[in-house]
């Protein structure tokens, strides 16, 4: 070829090339976000602290979930009053990875490394990992007759279920993770070793170890004067760091099967509790599909029971079929969007004894729950005008319960983690492993009042539904999920309804009071929801009853356009990060 004709191909492939990068920049050219928003990911945990943990997890390269482990490590010594290794979780996780489309989108892949530009996913799925605690082998088989039906803790050893937590951390790296296991274990051990500051949050929880059954865990949080500590003071979690770094070292065998185990079992044995080296060796997590269920623009993914998706699917599904907008907010219509709300929520409650482990029970009813011609028949049932009593909703008397924790992560590539992680109440079972520093969960007390009989093997019911709403039309992503126990449905389908339909920002929509309907139908309104309302609700009939303390902690990400927003809800103190 001549020399001539050589540097007109040369000339012309730079054009393409330039053609190409101009394109490129033009597509995914980030057209001013407004203050407080992100640009290319972001994380929304309880606290800015592990928001932070997590973020810099992205930062140095790492997964969406990468930074879910290192944030929920993270979370159990900030606030251990409400997750940690002793307890378990349910992953919601949207992979960015897929087959590749032949479009714009896709091609501009090429020139990321060199353009570094935060691009959408081509395609991806939605996968479920269920770790949370089941029922050890030699349960006792009188114990739902122990249970209560008030809104109390239920602390003892013959609650503690088999903790799921760091099998799930295992299972979720295997597939989905980039950076070595032991690094993400790093942030947390060093925290826990030379210590960090008593939160606000949990110094307001201390109160609540006076008794002597909770010696050794009051132990944790006192001065060598053996009085408590309080906001601010330096607490150390020294044997935990100890356990967290075998774990590091070794995977997560070393807690199922190895010395952590056999320590674990120890202490819990000498406590009087039941559960057994046979049942760590035995423990699986659940891999699944997400189930989807359209809502308008927007198709919601959600965990299968016995998560609470289904419950709060079938809320959104009738809700949805009022046609809400922000005019329903206004006037007399507000009092009428509320009302049918609430009535919506009480045959929610009637439900609940529905959300069963599907390897012990049927998956039909749930699945029906999902189906808008079942929100149908439900609107059917509704009046405008009045309410009625428990046999109208089928409800029969169950423990509402309160604690947990939340993270919403979504990265760069558009892959998002939804994250909710507990040991049911505050404090779990309140029982403390002093040779691991583990505190144990109390899961077995979910069961109370939703079925009649356990089996071993068996995981609780659950309220946590951690959700990944995408709508392919606005190319709009939101991450999001609560904490709260019985409250995490009540706050989760509100911020949801206030966002999509009412015209909120993701910040008003979760800051917004709440009206949560407690296991006796009754209404339990948050300080500063509108006093009219309330009373007109009170007119039609309704039960309303004062409640002091509220639980209910919402944290999302909405990806809106190329502007990213994540809230961490004020009602815990936490703050979001990303950058």
């Amino acid at each position: 070829m001549a020399p001539c004709r050589v540097k007109v191909c040369v000339c012309v492939a730079l054009v393409l090339l330039v053609l190409v990068v101009v394109l490129c920049v033009t597509f995914f050219h980030d057209h001013g976000c407004p203050d407080g928003s992100f640009r290319r990911a972001a994380v929304a945990a309880d606290s800015r602290t592990c928001s932070e943990v997590g973020r810099d997890i992205l930062k140095l390269g790492g997964s969406a979930v990468d930074s879910a482990i290192a944030a929920l490590l993270c979370t159990s010594v900030i606030h251990p009053q409400s997750m940690g290794v002793g307890g378990g979780s349910i992953f919601t996780i949207r992979d960015a990875s897929g087959k590749i489309r032949i479009s714009l989108m896709c091609f501009c892949h090429a020139v990321k490394k060199i353009l570094s530009l935060r691009i959408r996913p081509c395609t991806g799925k939605v996968q479920i990992i269920n770790a949370r605690e089941t029922v050890p082998k030699n349960f006792n088989p009188e114990l739902l007759k122990k249970c209560t039906q008030s809104f109390q803790s239920l602390p003892g050893t013959e609650w503690i279920g088999v903790p799921g937590e760091v099998r799930a951390y295992e299972e979720v790296h295997r597939q989905y993770g980039k950076l070595p296991w032991a690094s993400l274990f790093q942030p947390t051990i060093k925290m826990a070793r030379e210590g960090i500051p008593l939160s606000p949050v949990l110094a307001r929880f201390l109160y609540m170890l006076q008794d002597d059954k909770t010696l050794q865990l009051r132990k944790l949080f006192t001065d060598k004067n053996g009085k408590l500590l309080k906001e601010g003071d330096t607490l150390r979690f020294e044997k935990l760091a100890d356990t967290l770094e075998v774990i590091a070292e070794k995977g997560a065998d070393a807690f199922y099967t190895g010395e952590i185990a056999r320590s674990l079992i120890s202490d819990i044995k000498d406590a009087g509790g039941i559960l057994s080296l046979e049942d760590l060796n035995s423990f699986e997590v659940s891999v699944t599909s997400a189930w989807k269920v359209p809502l308008g623009d927007f198709d919601m993914y959600i965990p299968p029971p016995p998560a609470g998706g289904a419950t709060l699917s079938f809320i959104l599904n009738t809700m949805r079929g009022y046609n809400l907008s922000s005019e329903s907010l206004r006037g007399k219509q507000k009092t009428l969007t509320f009302h049918r709300y609430v009535e919506t929520c009480k045959f929610a409650n009637g439900l609940k004894k529905f959300l069963r482990d599907p390897r012990f029970g049927s998956e039909r009813e749930p699945l029906k729950m999902t189906q808008e011609g079942f929100a149908m028949k439900m609107r059917a049932l509704i009046s405008s005008s009045q309410t009625y009593g428990p046999q109208h909703y089928n409800v029969t008397p169950y423990l509402d319960s309160w604690g947990t924790t939340h993270l919403s992560v979504l990265a760069e590539d558009g892959s998002a983690v939804s994250v909710t992680s507990t040991i049911n109440h505050i404090f779990g079972s309140r029982l403390y492993s002093p040779k691991t520093g583990i505190l144990l969960n109390n899961e077995l007390s979910d069961f109370c009042g939703k079925v009649d009989q356990i089996q071993a093997g068996e995981r609780p019911p659950s309220s946590m539904s951690p959700a990944i709403l995408f709508s392919r039309s606005k190319k709009d992503t939101i991450v999001i999920g609560g904490s709260g126990g019985s409250m995490i449905t009540t706050a989760l389908a509100l911020t949801i309804m206030n966002h999509l339909w009412f015209g909120k920002s993701l910040e008003e929509a979760i800051s917004a009071p709440v009206v949560f309907v407690d296991s006796k139908n009754a209404l339990n309104f948050e300080p500063n929801f509108d006093m009219e309302v309330v009373q007109n609700l009170k007119d039609l009939g309704h039960t309303v009853e004062v409640r002091k303390t509220f639980f209910n902690v919402i944290n999302g990400i909405s990806k809106e356009g190329s502007c990213i927003h994540a809230v961490s809800d004020a009602r815990k103190l936490g703050k979001s990060a990303g950058y």
